[in-house]
């Protein structure tokens, strides 16, 4: 079965203390890891910019509004199952960040909901230490540079 394409904006949220907002969700079967710690973001809306889903997502995730992306920095695509459907979820990356480490989200869709385990503010090191699951699996390597303020001048493709 072909997947469902599907164009996503995502954000590396950072606080002031440079710790980065993921989501550990669970994913549907049949995917090899059951739990995953994700960036917020989601799908685009029919007419939606990645820009604009990248706001959206943030104020129904996180509950914040009015903050300044960057321009895209990373893309990631993958495929993964969603209520028994295939799903190639064609992902672009902004680096936003936030004044605190507040997290309200209560504006998530109920399948979101449904999903999410927990939420954690990650520092570098440990997120380098982890073995969890992250996605993009290489998170930590590839967050230093953009801590750093290394943004590429063109996004990045980072894999699974």
């Amino acid at each position: 079965m072909t997947p469902r394409p599907r164009p996503c904006a995502r954000l590396l949220l950072l606080d002031p203390s440079d710790r980065l907002l993921l989501f550990l969700v669970e994913n549907s079967v049949p995917n090899p890891d059951p739990l995953v710690w994700i960036t917020p973001g989601g799908g685009l809306e029919a007419g939606e910019t990645h820009e604009a889903a990248a706001h959206r997502e943030l104020w129904e995730e996180v509950g914040v509004r009015g903050v300044t992306l960057s321009p895209c920095v990373w893309l990631r695509r993958h495929v993964w199952h969603f209520q028994g459907a295939a799903v190639e979820s064609r992902e672009r990356f902004y680096v936003a960040r936030v004044p605190d480490d507040r997290v309200n989200p209560a504006g998530m869709e109920a399948a979101e909901r449904a999903a999410l385990r927990r939420w954690r503010w990650w520092p570098l090191a440990a997120l380098q230490a982890s073995d969890a699951v992250f996605a993009p699996r290489q998170l930590g390597a590839l967050l230093a540079p953009i801590l750093a303020g290394e943004l590429p001048t063109a996004p990045l493709d980072v894999g699974k």
